[in-house]
């Protein structure tokens, strides 16, 4: 057994407790080291301990084993720390010279904040899951779409529970396995469920695409009667064989952490579309495809003159190649009843256009 120092996330108890793999409790000790200090930092605005000579550090202390501290190594590696010596001791107590996680400072993204722990401790699982299949220096590549996803889970398990159902009665889960993880991730369960003849279910497998949550707004100008849609090339339609994989959308993407769906769906109009959205009407938060993908597209129809575009076409760096063109609404019609999109946000949002129409040309008066 070693004792070990640890700060930054490793110092709650939900992420350590997946880090290490234990559902038992933890025998910690509160304790401060000199030298350093906590800071919240890119990759994936995650807190890390850092070299800061006139500083200290709150923590705890902890004897693992040598797996444990093998776990505790990957994980910490993720975030670009590495084991150090550093000097610590309980509060009030001596101190000593003990083996800690010490990340390079980078620059500093925020300040602490503890609605972030169920965040990390989400996180903390997924890399978790990667261990000893996946290098750090592999998982650190996908750490901000893996906060995406953690950001989107913790905020669903704050929903109420469906007075249809009981998800610890109704919903067994034998076995969780994480397959593969990139941009996006794919897991499996091997899982029961209750029928409605009030019978379990015999144990499935399913499988899904873990996206997160995205957000989606369609531009509508009340003073010319008309939309604008975006076009870029997609790789999933071209994946599956489509002869023509340039796909006409809205604006849309992933909703950072810490953002509203409304704030992303603004961000990216600016961002894809140039365009500034006044007025916007929320359309719902919707399921892409329940059967295969994890993900939940809030869906928006906003306000804007489209003939002010300043910039757009995507963001630099994020390999993106986009147009844009703005069709009355007449014309925008007609295609959406001639199957000529195929993008379901974009027929969605084109549908709930048709029907609240009058209202908001009366609003943009």
């Amino acid at each position: 057994m070693a004792l070990l120092f640890l700060g930054g996330a490793l110092r709650h108890d939900a992420v350590l407790s997946s880090v290490l793999g234990r559902t038992d409790p933890l025998n910690t000790r509160p304790a401060l080291a000199q030298g350093l200090r906590e800071r919240v930092q890119n990759p994936a605005a995650h807190p890390v301990l850092v070299e800061a000579p006139a500083d200290q550090a709150e923590g705890l202390l902890i004897e693992v084993s040598d797996e444990e501290a093998a776990r505790l190594a990957h994980y910490a590696g993720c975030f670009g720390a590495a084991r150090a010596n550093v000097v610590a001791g309980p509060r009030n107590g001596p101190l000593t010279d003990v083996p800690s996680f010490v990340a390079q400072a980078t620059e500093e993204y925020s300040e602490f904040d503890p609605q972030w722990i169920p965040v990390w401790a989400r996180m903390a699982d997924e890399i978790m899951a990667y261990y000893g299949r996946k290098s750090p220096d592999q998982i650190t590549k996908s750490l901000h779409s893996m906060r995406i996803r953690a950001t989107s889970w913790v905020g669903l398990q704050s929903q109420a529970e469906s007075p249809n159902c009981t998800l610890s009665r109704d919903v067994v889960v034998h076995a969780h396995k994480r397959e593969y993880m990139n941009f996006f991730a794919m897991e499996e369960m091997d899982l029961q469920f209750r029928r409605f003849d009030g019978s379990m279910s015999p144990v499935l497998n399913r499988g899904a695409s873990m996206v997160g949550q995205a957000a989606v707004v369609l531009p509508y100008d009340p003073l010319r009667d008309a939309v604008l849609l975006i076009e870029q090339f997609r790789s999933a339609p071209f994946f599956m064989g489509a002869k023509n994989p340039w796909m006409w959308e809205p604006p849309a993407g992933l909703i950072d952490p810490g953002e509203t769906p409304e704030q992303a769906a603004r961000r990216e109009a600016k961002e894809e579309a140039g365009l500034t959205v006044g007025h916007v009407d929320y359309v719902g938060g919707l399921y892409s495809s329940s059967g295969a993908l994890g993900e939940i597209v809030h869906c928006f129809v906003g306000l804007a003159d489209v003939s002010e575009i300043e910039g757009g076409g995507g963001v630099p760096g994020e390999g993106e190649d986009i147009r844009s063109k703005v069709m009355s609404f007449h014309e925008f019609m007609e295609a959406v009843d001639g199957n000529t999109f195929v993008d379901m946000p974009l027929v969605t949002t084109a549908l709930w256009l048709a029907r609240h129409r009058d209202r908001l040309r009366a609003l943009g008066q």
